[in-house]
């Protein structure tokens, strides 16, 4: 199994993105893992609210494939303990999925078409993080799950 997330927008917090690329290159050991970015969306400031959504939900569905299986990362999704999030990969895993593919959406969330598309939603917390940081949990969670799946000495209980 692939994973692929997606991001709006780029992380300029340097602090930030050196631990993204950490774990993402510790995650390697384990995966196929690929962070994709789309940019930020030009003169958001003409657009709407829901206009901005269409179109950031245009740019994420076109990087997904009609096999991929989506998952919003929402605050509405399904909150999991880090072990009961290692038991969803490794359920993922066995159902042959073969790219599994986790959105983060830009400020205003999702467009009704990328909710329509999705096979599911995940939720980090009841909290509100920035989108940069949430990459970084978010990919820590993934190397942690990897962990605890592989009986190693990086998750405590």
């Amino acid at each position: 199994m692939n994973i692929k997330l997606i991001a709006i927008g780029k992380t300029d917090n340097k602090a930030l993105q050196s631990l993204i690329d950490d774990y993402t290159k510790r995650l390697s050991f384990y995966i196929k893992f690929d962070l994709e970015t789309i940019p930020d969306i030009k003169n958001v400031k003409n657009l709407s609210e829901s206009q901005q959504k269409e179109k950031e939900g245009e740019l994420i569905l076109s990087k997904v494939a009609p096999t991929d299986q989506l998952i919003l990362l929402d605050e509405n999704g399904i909150t999991f303990s880090s072990i009961k999030f290692a038991d969803y990969l490794q359920k993922k895993m066995n159902s042959s999925v073969k790219t599994l593919v986790f959105v983060i959406g830009g400020p205003y969330g999702f467009s009704d078409e990328v909710y329509k598309k999705a096979q599911g939603k995940v939720s980090l917390s009841e909290m509100t993080f920035s989108h940069q940081m949430v990459r970084l949990f978010f990919i820590e969670q993934l190397y942690r799950g990897f962990t605890i799946l592989r009986n190693e000495p990086y998750h405590h209980q």
